[in-house]
Order: C-alpha cells, then structure tokens, then sequence
C-alpha cells in the first residue's frame, strides 16, 4: 500500500515538488561589464578576487566587436588577433569605488598587465576608467579625454605616419586626462588630450598624477616598461612601453 501510494504521488509530482521546494535558488548570475561599479558581494558571487584577475583570448564575437568599433581594422592588420589578450580586472577609482576594467593588448605583456593592475588594486590606486577604446569609436583623442586608461589600438603615432606601439598592443596609457602627452616644436606645443592643459605643470597637485614616486611608475618599471614621462624630446606622461 506504501508503495503505491508513493508512485501516485510521485506520478501526480507531489513529492518531487516538494523536493524542489527545499533546495536553495542559485545566486543570479551577474554579467561582467567594463566601467560597472561592483560590491564586495558581487564579486565573491563571481567566485571571488581570483575569478576577477582574468586573461582571455579574443574571440570572433570580441574581434568582430573590435572591427564594429574601429580598433582592429575589417581588413586584417600586420597583428593578428592571435597574438593580442583580453585582460579583466578590478581597479578602483578617487572616490574609492570598485570598477570593472578591461583591456585589450598583446599577449606577450598580458601577464604583466595582470601582475601591476591587481598589485594597483590591493594598493587603492585609482584608476577612473578602463574600458575598451571601442567604446570611443577608436578615438583617442575622446577616449583620453575620458580619462579612459586602454593599450591596443590600431593607429599611427599622432603627426606622423608611424604604427604606433598601441598597434601592436605594446604600450598602456594610464589616466591620460591627467597626464598628458606634450610636445613642443618650433615653439607650437601640441597637448593631447587637448583638454588637458592645466596637467602640464607636473608641479601641481591633482588627482591621478603620474611621478617617479607613484606606485604605477614603480610597478612598471620594475615589469621592464618604459616610461614616456622621461623622454627628452617630448613628454608622454601617460604613457608605458615594452
């Protein structure tokens, strides 16, 4: 009698439902989106700090993202995306908040990268933005305005017809509003971004400022980064290479 009172329950789903009532519902999943701002409990539902330090490879639906945005050219680029990462971290910014941050840049210094910007992150160093320089169309110039921290790009150096080091992904512009580049020639300065001018005076005291005291100075140099802030024939304060 037992037993077939039992199969009746389970044929009607009585018993399964019940079952079903007592597990505990799954966490929403969160979605991952460059300049969000995170809590604490947010990100130990994504599994964590660790979970949030991540290298990926470029996809097709990334690099056709790229192409849509402008940084990789529809016709191919003397680099493969193949040879460019994804880089996910967390950064925070002046007002201390957690942020999302990606970047795209070559492989060969993705483990840097990951290296100096969870060091940054463990040292509250503030970083205001780090999205995809797609988001600007590719623009450098509105992306620094942005004071948008970003790597790859596939453009020429700025007044000549030279691929830049961002075209091979080699180079990292970090909180470019306040640090500008600054080049002057036959006494024409030319500062980019152009909105920038009252962060030439490295003497001044403002948020983000770039010196060989600061904590990202160090860490990149110590990565084996060069920095644009001690070049004699211009300044490009915002500026590490490798």
């Amino acid at each position: 009698m037992i037993r077939f009172l039992l199969a009746v329950l389970l044929g009607a789903g009585f018993v399964s439902d019940c079952n079903r009532a007592q597990e505990p519902e799954a966490a929403p999943a969160e979605e991952w989106v460059a300049g969000r701002s995170v809590t604490a409990a947010v990100i130990e539902s994504w599994g964590g700090e660790e979970s949030c330090f991540t290298v990926m490879p470029i996809d097709s639906a990334m690099k056709a993202s790229m192409i849509a945005g402008g940084s990789y050219p529809a016709g191919g680029a003397l680099i493969s995306v193949d040879e460019l990462r994804c880089i996910r971290v967390l950064h925070v910014n002046a007002d201390l908040d957690t942020l999302c941050g990606e970047m795209v840049c070559n492989k060969a210094i993705a483990d840097d990268l990951l290296a100096i910007f969870r060091e940054l992150y463990h040292h509250s160093y503030p970083i205001e933005r780090m999205v995809r320089i797609d988001e600007y169309g590719a623009d450098d110039e509105k992306s620094m305005r942005a004071n948008n921290s970003s790597s790859f790009c596939y453009r020429v150096i700025a007044g000549s017809t030279r691929l830049s080091n961002h075209a091979k992904g080699m180079a990292v512009d970090l909180n470019p509003l306040y640090n500008p580049y600054v080049k002057t020639t036959d006494g024409k300065t030319v500062i980019q971004p152009s909105t920038a001018g009252a962060y030439v005076d490295r003497n001044g005291n403002y948020p983000y400022k770039i010196d060989k005291n600061d904590l990202a100075y160090k860490l990149f140099i110590a990565h084996g980064f060069t920095w644009g802030g001690s070049w004699t024939s211009l300044k490009d304060y915002q500026h590490f290479e490798k």
